[in-house]
């Protein structure tokens, strides 16, 4: 089980860096330049304007995906059983709901017409650690199953 302990705690290190980095790029006019938005600096802006939303954005995208993670660490090492995996497994629906929100802005956003909105490399980054998420809490419950019972 050295692999899936060594990719959770890539994730616990590759999440920081993917909500820093750019999501994507947009921008009003053709004319003025692009501006990229992180979810850090989406969920800044969102708490000037709506502190409730932002709250569910931080939930979203920063508590449940890190929770999961540190959860199925957990696991993985033997410190916790399989109802730890399934709150693990339930808290990673919650990050994959932010995935499905910032592709909805995006192709909301584009569907206006009115500025341009490109995606960047941290939309990819953020996807992939949800999507590694996922596939190591499938991993780690069947690792769980066949493993023998003491």
């Amino acid at each position: 089980m050295r692999l899936p302990v060594a990719a959770s705690l890539a994730l616990l290190v590759l999440y920081p860096v993917a909500w820093t980095a750019p999501l994507m790029r947009a921008g009003l006019l053709p004319l003025f330049g692009l501006s990229e938005i992180s979810v850090l600096s989406g969920l800044a802006s969102l708490a000037g304007t709506d502190p409730v939303l932002a709250a569910l954005v931080a939930l979203f995208a920063l508590a449940a995906p890190y929770a999961k993670t540190l959860a199925l660490l957990a696991v993985q090492l033997g410190r916790a059983g399989p109802r730890t995996l399934a709150l693990a497994e339930w808290a990673g629906r919650l990050a994959m709901a932010d995935i499905f929100l910032i592709s909805l802005y995006i192709a909301m956003a584009k569907g206006i017409g009115v500025g341009r909105v490109e995606t960047a490399w941290g939309l990819y980054l953020f996807s992939g650690c949800i999507l590694a998420s996922l596939a190591l809490s499938w991993a780690t419950g069947r690792a769980l199953k066949a493993a023998p019972r003491r």
